[in-house]
């Protein structure tokens, strides 16, 4: 007579089993979910450093100090998302910084479209950054954004490459007192608790690396030799060289969340 008891059954399921696997990711994704309906693929800190990167200029250990951790945790991430926008991520842990640019299309029929508005920096602000760049390489000192310079330095500096023929004095001051105020809420220059005193942000050694700073000193010199060589002394709005070959910064203009960083 034969045995007829069923065999047990093994109700584990394999690990490799497709389906355990698949509910498995769907529960790790849906951890995210920060609303209803929520499908993101980044936690609460990600997505703060994503939004901090897309509405800054740049991040850094110093004015986004939590972003920053996000960012070096999670790169792949966030330059992944950035991607899907068109834009580049670029870090420099050296400088403890992060930004993002415009990808450029290898296609001559067809440019990507773009968040940013890439409007380049009036000739004040031109020189105001080759001059900080300057006290950077003359002056660094132990950790980032340690040198400070004054409005008044700045304003002084500025004159030197006003025209000779230059009467109204009032208003280029006033072209560089707005150049200081764009250049601080893109924390280029930072606050203190001193209105007249700013700390400068290591970021504009990445904004203006060593070869692009001699460009640009030469050109600002050689037209501010040309205009006073001139004898009307008359210049284009808002201080724009007449040169035809403006070798100016571009700069992506990107909302700020604040006019700056205050310390003291």
């Amino acid at each position: 007579m034969s045995d007829t008891t069923p065999a047990p059954v093994d109700e584990t399921v394999p690990e490799d089993d497709p389906t355990t696997v698949t509910h498995d990711e769907e529960r790790d994704e849906s951890s995210f979910a920060l609303f209803e309906g929520d499908e993101g693929r980044l936690d609460d800190r990600q997505r703060r450093a994503l939004v901090a990167l897309l509405r800054n200029s740049y991040v850094s250990a110093r004015t986004h100090a939590d972003e920053w951790r996000a960012v070096l945790d999670a790169e792949y991430q966030l330059r992944s998302r950035l991607n899907d926008l068109f834009l580049e991520l670029h870090v420099d842990r050296d400088r403890e910084v992060a930004w993002k640019r415009q990808a450029r299309s290898e296609s001559q029929r067809r440019g990507f479209p773009t968040l940013l508005r890439d409007v380049p920096y009036t000739r004040e602000e031109t020189i105001v950054l080759v001059y900080l760049r300057m006290r950077l390489r003359a002056d660094t000192r132990p950790g980032p954004d340690q040198v400070v310079v004054d409005r008044s330095e700045i304003l002084g500096h500025v004159a030197g490459f006003r025209p000779a023929t230059a009467t109204d004095r009032t208003r280029d001051e006033g072209r560089v007192a707005k150049a200081i105020e764009r250049l601080v809420t893109a924390r280029v220059l930072i606050k203190t608790s001193d209105p007249d005193r700013f700390r400068i942000a290591s970021v504009v050694e990445v904004l203006l690396p060593l070869e692009r700073l001699l460009e640009l000193d030469t050109w600002l010199r050689t037209t501010t030799a040309q205009d006073d060589a001139t004898t009307t002394g008359a210049s284009t709005p808002e201080g724009d060289p007449t040169d035809g070959d403006d070798p100016r910064l571009q700069a992506d203009d990107t909302d700020t969340d604040d006019e700056g960083e205050t310390d003291a």
